[in-house]
């Protein structure tokens, strides 16, 4: 039995010394299984993704109960100060910002962004470049924007054994070519279009499909349609679950915020209200 105090009650860890700690240390939480997620997608049970670029943020979304933790390319614009695009951020450096998440997440999910140039010339460099965020940098799975040419990339990834999460809609990677950061799938041609490429995402073996700026009801028939999860960002309550950008419902990023953003905290002004009393 374990040790007992005052009244009977029992012994606080910092009450004890030697061996007995280890007794009252907390076991690490089990990684989320994969297959978990369609299992939450079949039962109504909302899922819960969100971005995260170090340790504390990775520690966060941990005791939060959060489900999936994406290491996103948006970590060109809120972390390396890139002006709005997510282009520039290198295979180098998001190995580097997942190896830190991954370190300290243990039950979510870690998701590796493939960032621009990672993917796009051939199956192999894909396939190559997956294996690095696996093995070198320790994510779980690896998300790839857009359908058409990735789908032969979301094949090739997936027969390797990897995990890969799709992401159809408002692709940043390719903002340029869509016109700018705008809601996709307006028309009724291109909303079955992506209702197509997320069957497509499916087919090829993604274990979720992300549904970015994608009108309501739109993100609502492709959840209905797909058996895998949707995670929706911009696109409706109707998705299976929901991504936010770390910094932006915490109030870091300060500016325009797109339109869906909700904003739980305003830690912007927090912390330099901190700094300035400290200065």
């Amino acid at each position: 039995m374990p040790s007992s105090g005052r009244a009977g009650l029992p012994v606080r860890p910092s009450e004890m010394t030697g061996r007995e700690d280890s007794r009252y240390q907390l076991a690490p939480r089990a990684k989320l299984p994969l297959p978990r997620l369609a299992e939450m997608k079949r039962n109504g049970e909302r899922i819960v993704m969100v971005t995260a670029y170090d340790a504390p943020g990775a520690r966060f979304a941990e005791d939060a109960g959060v489900d999936v933790v994406l290491v996103g390319d948006t970590a060109a614009m809120v972390v390396l100060g890139h002006e709005g695009t997510t282009v520039p951020v290198t295979m180098e450096e998001m190995l580097f910002l997942t190896r830190t998440v991954a370190r300290t997440a243990t039950r979510p999910l870690v998701v590796g962004d493939m960032p621009f140039g990672s993917y796009h010339v051939s199956d192999e460099d894909a396939v190559r470049n997956a294996i690095r965020f696996i093995k070198e940098a320790e994510a779980d799975v690896v998300k790839l924007e857009g359908a058409g040419p990735s789908l032969s990339r979301v094949s090739a990834i997936v027969s390797a054994g990897i995990g890969v999460m799709g992401h159809v809609g408002l692709t940043p990677q390719s903002e340029t070519i869509l016109g700018g950061f705008k809601t996709q799938g307006r028309t009724a041609s291109k909303a079955r279009q992506l209702l197509s490429d997320a069957l497509a995402l499916e087919a090829a073996g993604c274990f979720a499909v992300v549904l970015e700026a994608v009108p309501v009801p739109v993100a609502a028939r492709i959840t209905e349609a797909l058996t895998v999860p949707t995670i929706g960002i911009g696109a409706g309550a109707a998705c299976d679950g929901q991504v936010l950008v770390y910094h932006d419902l915490l109030g870091l990023t300060e500016g325009r915020a797109p339109r869906f953003v909700k904003r739980y905290a305003n830690l912007a002004e927090e912390i330099r209200r901190a700094l300035t009393t400290y200065a």
